[in-house]
């Protein structure tokens, strides 16, 4: 059966107590970084403002922002991006009674009611992922297509020579239009290419190398000295791989560093403000989110990620899954960066050779 969509219910806004709300509160940010006492905080749902009498839907959000009056539009802004005088709106309650309504269940049937009890709920390694795995193909296929898909991914898939292969099919297959990560799953891609190993290990043997230890620090170095990974991979040094198929195909990339970070690889963003803006930059045009470990920037990315997206006026949902072997790890997304985030607890590695069999099966 062919993916379709969820449809979108609206809110109904000619039905009381919508219908008699007032507009929206407004006051100007007191200055450049600070918002107004009484600001409104956003979430990853749907939210809706009423001004001069109409209610607007902020097209574009993510969580712990404040919305702003922008040429009669809402815009979702960081606090470090306020600047002084900016309209912001003003309200804690979300039902409405103040010209601000949350909606979290638009993509819900009317009449979708769960069980009051019922056994293994929770996401687990006992749980059962066939049907995960179904439904991830059948999502996949429908976003080359129609949608945008963002991996958000951890060196750990650089570290096996069939999951970076796997990967790499992804990408030629068209069904990677972009790839968050950091300085890691980049330097040790390119050194499974270069050298065949990752932090000195043979990627198919697990054998580690006589002065292995040096080869990550080798790549980074003959990288740094041919200008850019682009450079480097033109040069004939690597000649297949993760970040290969991506330059190949001109996917975009982001890496963003932090403080361990060995070089880094030129292209690494070491101001973490312009990295998660360009990370925000890549999530705005996302419909698709798959994160794998990688708890940091899975929990970063979750952060900026809502639940829905606008394409060309129509609200669809945005699809985001956490991947990765620990409990822990897809759990702390839950609890701190996304309500949203469909969670498999399972080897990122063997995740992706089964995606990339599944959707390239057909």
């Amino acid at each position: 059966m062919a993916f379709t969509l969820p449809r979108y219910h609206a809110p109904d806004f000619n039905r009381p107590p919508l219908l008699s709300a007032p507009d929206a509160a407004l006051a100007p940010a007191p200055r450049d970084g600070v918002a107004p006492q009484g600001y409104h905080a956003t979430s990853i749902f749907p939210e809706y403002f009423k001004v001069k009498g109409v209610w607007l839907l902020a097209s574009e959000s993510r969580m712990d922002c404040v919305a702003v009056l922008r040429e009669g539009a809402i815009a979702v802004v960081e606090f470090r991006n306020l600047r002084t005088g900016d309209p912001v709106f003003l309200g804690r309650s979300e039902d409405g009674s103040q010209g601000i309504y949350v909606h979290p269940h638009g993509f819900s049937a009317p009449d979708q009611r769960e069980e009051s009890f019922a056994f293994r709920q929770s996401r687990s390694r006992e749980t059962a992922y066939s049907k995960d795995y179904d439904a991830i193909y059948d999502l996949l296929r429908h976003e080359r297509e129609h949608g945008h898909i963002l991996w958000v991914m951890g060196p750990a898939c650089a570290f096996d020579a069939d999951s970076r292969a796997a990967f790499a099919a992804l990408v030629r297959s068209g069904y990677v239009h972009g790839l968050l990560a950091g300085n890691a799953l980049a330097t040790h891609d390119l050194e499974a290419g270069y050298l065949h190993t990752a932090l000195g290990q043979d990627i198919y043997t697990q054998e580690s190398r006589p002065n292995g230890h040096y080869h990550h620090i080798d790549t980074i170095n003959a990288v740094r000295a041919a200008g850019s990974t682009a450079a480097f991979i033109g040069s004939g040094a690597v000649k297949d791989g993760i970040l290969y198929e991506c330059v190949k195909a001109h996917i975009p990339y982001v890496l963003v560093g932090s403080i361990r970070d060995d070089g880094p690889l030129p292209e690494v963003y070491g101001d973490v403000y312009a990295g998660q803006d360009a990370m925000r930059e890549q999530v705005r045009r996302a419909t698709t989110v798959i994160c794998m470990a990688s708890t940091l920037h899975t929990i970063a990315t979750g952060n900026m990620t809502p639940a829905f997206r606008v394409v060309d006026g129509t609200v669809r949902p945005l699809y985001l899954y956490s991947v990765d072997i620990s409990e822990f790890a897809v759990n702390k997304l839950r609890d701190r960066g996304s309500l949203a985030v469909r969670t498999m607890v399972t080897n990122a590695q063997d995740f992706v050779v089964n995606v990339s069999r599944g959707v390239n099966a057909q």
